[in-house]
């Protein structure tokens, strides 16, 4: 049920409240879809649909139109544009006749499945003639949709790069889902985009240090613990030791989480030195003493990314000794693990994993956490997000609808009524003009007149957006290129959520 202090009056561009006004006389349907834009040379092919059950549920599901919030908006309106341009009756039937419910339907892909872009994601039209205008009213909210689903596409690339590598070094994708931890927070914008994309990232991974995004999970996900953490060290409990007492601020913490991983920065001063001569001498006993569920985590935090952490863990190397795993790859003991959290994308995690194999060392001694890149070092471009019209209906007759602008062929629109279908190919795609067969639609019926007709709970998205074998291929990685469902059932993976 919305949210009864929120006036979605109110929620719109102000430009949007003049529409009625402009479309053709006697229009009766508005139909519109929306969709991340297939690009040319774009970094990321494929998209995680994830986020519209929180917004529908947060702001359009139940009654949200009321007598005061129409008076609100036409004050409101009419001190914005100086001229009485708002809708006001309009509004009052939605009120009358529907009890303050909108009366729009929303058909969508299922959340957590992954879709080539340039395909329809969801679809809005209008149920009753009289709120034709309603359908790109609601445009500006679920446009918004761009945050979760870019920040679960990220995620889920970050997962892709880090499963090639754990299963390239390791054998296995043992802990695949506690790899990359969301350390994000505080990056972003607001409380809604932690929770927004701190909840996206939690489609692909189990870790996290973002509360917001676990309440999200709770309250719209059906999710009771979406992702765990562990007590962990920051440079003020560190350095409010002084630099003399560096060696008692680090054992202190041993003694304060005797067991259970405890994750130490260890370069409030010298990172190399730190672990050389108190983890790797000073200390050395205390922290063998640990065991593989109770390891101690080092944390660089500074310098450049790659050099820093093969330089620690060489130090760490020396100091503790490895062992040779079942492929070949150098594996520090279990006790002693490392996180990088700083300088982490894409690029960088690639760039050191691909290091540390080179030098012959497994990725198990790694884990990742990542802040801006994965919550806030994007936008509404990163994948192209567009809502369009593709269809109108005047005096009960259709038409196919569409833009095609001369000085940019990629904005142009698709045509009619849409459906999505995976071809006799396997191929996912996009079918326009309304010829689709509703039984080969992919597109779910989840909202209308105002009520959430589908839920889904994280655990159902999870194993939407699970990796398959081909996600970890190098010639597959996000490329155009899908493989045919038939391939794809044979060769699911890690099966972790």
């Amino acid at each position: 049920m919305a949210a009864q202090d929120f006036n979605f009056l109110l929620a719109t561009d102000s430009y949007k409240i003049t529409h009625y006004k402009q479309y053709p006389p006697n229009v009766n349907k508005v139909y519109s879809y929306f969709e991340c834009r297939r690009k040319k040379g774009a970094q990321f092919n494929e998209v995680v649909f994830f986020g519209l059950q929180y917004l529908l549920k947060r702001y359009l599901a139940g009654r949200v139109v009321t007598e005061e919030k129409i008076q609100e908006a036409k004050v409101f309106y009419q001190m914005h544009f100086k001229q009485a341009v708002f809708d006001e009756e309009g509004w009052r039937k939605v009120l009358e006749r529907y009890d303050g419910r909108l009366p729009i339907r929303i058909k969508a892909v299922p959340e957590g499945r992954i879709i080539p872009r340039g395909n329809v994601l969801f679809t809005v039209e209008n149920t009753d003639p009289d709120f034709y205008w309603l359908t790109n009213y609601i445009e500006t909210m679920l446009v918004q949709m761009w945050y979760p689903i870019t920040v679960a596409t990220i995620s889920r690339e970050f997962k892709k790069i880090l499963a090639k590598h754990l299963k390239a070094t390791s054998g296995s994708l043992e802990g695949l889902e506690f790899k990359l931890h969301d350390f994000g927070y505080r990056g972003v914008s607001s409380q809604e985009s932690a929770a927004l994309g701190g909840a996206a990232h939690l489609v692909n991974f189990c870790s996290t240090d973002t509360v917001a995004g676990l309440l999200m999970a709770q309250r719209y996900y059906n999710c009771p613990m979406a992702g765990f953490s562990i007590p962990a060290a920051e440079h003020s409990t560190i350095i409010s030791w002084g630099r003399s007492r560096e060696k008692e601020a680090y054992e202190f913490l041993l003694d304060q989480f005797p067991t259970g991983p405890v994750a130490v920065v260890s370069d409030s001063y010298d990172i190399f030195k730190a672990c050389k001569h108190i983890w790797g001498d000073k200390l050395k006993e205390r922290v063998m003493e640990r065991s593989e569920d109770s390891a101690l985590v080092i944390r660089p935090d500074s310098g450049d990314p790659t050099e820093t952490l093969l330089e620690v863990i060489k130090i760490l190397e020396s100091c503790f000794s490895c062992s040779l795993n079942s492929v070949g790859y150098k594996v520090l003991p279990s006790y002693l693990r490392i996180i990088q959290g700083d300088g982490i994308d894409l690029r960088s995690v690639e760039e050191i994993l691909k290091k540390l194999s080179d030098e012959g060392w497994s990725a198990e001694n790694v884990f990742f956490g990542c802040g801006s890149a994965l919550l806030q070092k994007l936008n509404r471009d990163t994948l192209n997000c567009a809502f369009k019209c593709s269809y109108v209906e005047t005096n009960g007759k259709g038409m196919d609808v569409y833009k095609q602008p001369v000085t940019d062929p990629s904005k142009g629109s698709k045509r009619g009524r849409l459906s999505l279908r995976r071809n006799s190919d396997g191929l996912i795609e996009t079918v326009e003009r309304g010829v689709g067969k509703p039984e080969e639609d992919m597109l779910v019926t989840v909202f209308e007149n105002g009520t959430l007709l589908q839920e889904y709970s994280l655990d159902e998205i999870r194993k939407n957006a699970r990796l398959w074998e081909e996600d970890l291929s190098p010639a597959q990685h996000n490329q155009d290129q899908t493989t045919p469902l038939e391939i794809h059932q044979k060769h699911i993976m890690n099966g972790v959520h």
